[in-house]
């Protein structure tokens, strides 16, 4: 009885331990400056991203983050999306929250849009310098809805 209760609380405090780590990527994600400057060739305000130490330190390493897919026309049988932390009414293309809280997914193999939670492992890529890119860029990616 002792080993069964001893299993137990190890598998649940695996499991409480994972989740706390997905929650802390986005918040370590969410250590970047953003400062605009107006772009006079391109007649648009570009942003640009200073990364905290915690953050460029992810660059180029495989992680996981849980979110949302935004539901975008690009998004139907393709290997492509983009993932919200937030739920799609309060994600950053509505106005609910930051660019910091996106990332541009490329997924290994073709996905299906679901409105599902889903978790993303890959490797991430840190864009300070494309205007035309989010600030974050998942690879290799696989894909997995959670309950």
């Amino acid at each position: 009885m002792r080993k069964k209760l001893t299993f137990i609380l190890l598998v649940l405090g695996i499991s409480t331990a994972s989740f706390a780590q997905e929650q802390s990527m986005w918040k370590t994600l969410s250590n970047v400056t953003v400062e605009k400057s107006f772009d006079e060739i391109l007649n648009i305000d570009i942003e640009h991203y200073d990364f905290a130490s915690q953050v460029k330190a992810l660059n180029g390493k495989k992680i996981s983050l849980d979110g949302w897919m935004i539901p975008l026309d690009e998004l139907r049988g393709e290997n492509y999306f983009v993932l919200s932390a937030l739920p799609f009414a309060n994600c950053f293309f509505c106005g609910g929250a930051g660019p910091e809280t996106v990332a541009e997914v490329f997924s290994k193999k073709e996905i299906k849009f679901t409105e599902k939670r889903v978790r993303v492992t890959g490797t991430l890529s840190l864009n300070a310098d494309d205007p035309l890119r989010l600030m974050y860029i998942m690879n290799d990616v696989e894909v997995s809805e959670l309950k």
